[in-house]
């Protein structure tokens, strides 16, 4: 079924027909169309809205309805997201499935409400204290939001971890036609097996208690439990990298972009090629897991990329220690507020290949 919608629309309908059932947010511009969207239509499902006080009460509510194993999902813009963190820390040290949602805006601080990719450090680190990482998406089109948002909840509970959808302010306020039927954009999350729900709380009568915590005192438990995520998160970068590539077989320049800045790359992309230049491009969808192993792959030929980004470099870090040395990496990038030009694009790629 094709419609024409919105990105924050399409990320509110993705997530009801993924099984969403309890949302939590506090405003924040651009992603202030997703509240008052679930504002009308959640409660008519029987589904949990509510407005939280702050964002810090909303990721906590997240916390809360997680625990009782319900699909719950919030969602904000960078500075909303950068009071979260210490919540996203509990989250994953309590191993607890949910679905959260950046809509980027400018910054630092509260910056201005165009779009961003300024957000790349904190969502990939692990913004908040700790030793952890959750799932991070980049979807490309309205598409793609809609069926990331449907499959994220899935791929939480798998692995029992917070996903991060991340997508800039440009994205969310475009309007675009969706198919529905489109196996295009799917993540096909792949179950082995049916997911436990067995460390659910949900009372505990006729059944021994059992605990939800991060708070290990015990010596040796904190560690035990750290080595625990270390091998969910290596079972992660082993299972769920996803990255498409686009002409690389005999590129002479790969350009490497995610988001918006991969759909102004595309189309760089296609100008330079029809001008008889070699030109591939990578895109990471989830940028963590990072597509190291496929990049470093791709440099055993390619020589050069160009990253290109709406910051002033972040994802380029992860460029170079995925390229290994085996090529050379170029960055070509504006600060938030700013959408990457396709003609600069092109400039950089003549002067990067000239050398």
């Amino acid at each position: 079924m094709k419609k024409l919608i919105q990105g924050n629309i399409a990320l509110c309908e993705g997530a009801i027909d993924g099984g969403l059932e309890a949302y939590y947010a506090y405003p924040i511009t651009p992603q202030n169309e997703i509240s008052a969207y679930f504002a009308k239509v959640l409660s008519k499902q029987g589904k949990v809205f509510l407005q939280a006080e702050s964002e810090v009460a909303a990721i906590n509510m997240v916390l809360g309805t997680a625990v009782t194993g319900h699909r719950a999902m919030t969602t904000s813009s960078s500075p909303g997201i950068s009071l979260m963190q210490e919540g996203i820390s509990y989250l994953c040290g309590c191993e607890l499935p949910c679905v959260i949602v950046n809509v980027m805006r400018g910054g630092p601080g509260l910056g201005n409400i165009s779009g961003s990719q300024q957000d790349y450090f904190q969502s990939t680190r692990g913004g908040g204290h700790g030793d952890y990482y959750h799932i991070v998406l980049a979807p490309y089109d309205v598409g793609e939001i809609y069926e990331f948002a449907k499959e994220s909840f899935l791929l939480a509970e798998k692995y029992r971890n917070p996903v991060m959808i991340i997508f800039d302010g440009y994205l969310g306020q475009t309007m675009e036609v969706m198919d529905k039927d489109s196996q295009e954009g799917r993540l096909n999350v792949k179950l082995e097996e049916k997911i436990d729900k067995s460390w659910v709380l949900d009372g505990c009568k006729s059944r021994e208690p059992r605990k939800i915590r991060s708070l290990l005192m015990v010596e040796g438990m904190l560690e035990e439990l750290n080595w625990k995520l270390y091998e969910k998160y290596r079972k992660i970068k082993e299972n769920e990298v996803r990255v498409k590539l686009e002409n690389v077989e005999d590129a002479d320049l790969c350009l490497v972009a995610y988001g918006m800045s991969a759909r102004v790359a595309k189309s760089a992309m296609i100008k330079l090629n029809n001008e008889g230049y070699k030109i591939g491009l990578i895109r990471p969808i989830t940028l963590w897991p990072f597509p190291e192993k496929e990049i470093n792959k791709v440099a055993d030929k390619v020589k050069k990329f160009l990253v290109v980004e709406m910051n002033l470099g972040q994802m380029v870090d992860d460029v170079k220690i995925a390229v290994c040395g085996k090529g050379e990496v170029s960055f070509y990038g504006r600060p938030g507020g700013a959408l990457v030009k396709e003609s600069e694009i092109i400039e950089n790629v003549k002067k990067f290949l000239s050398k």
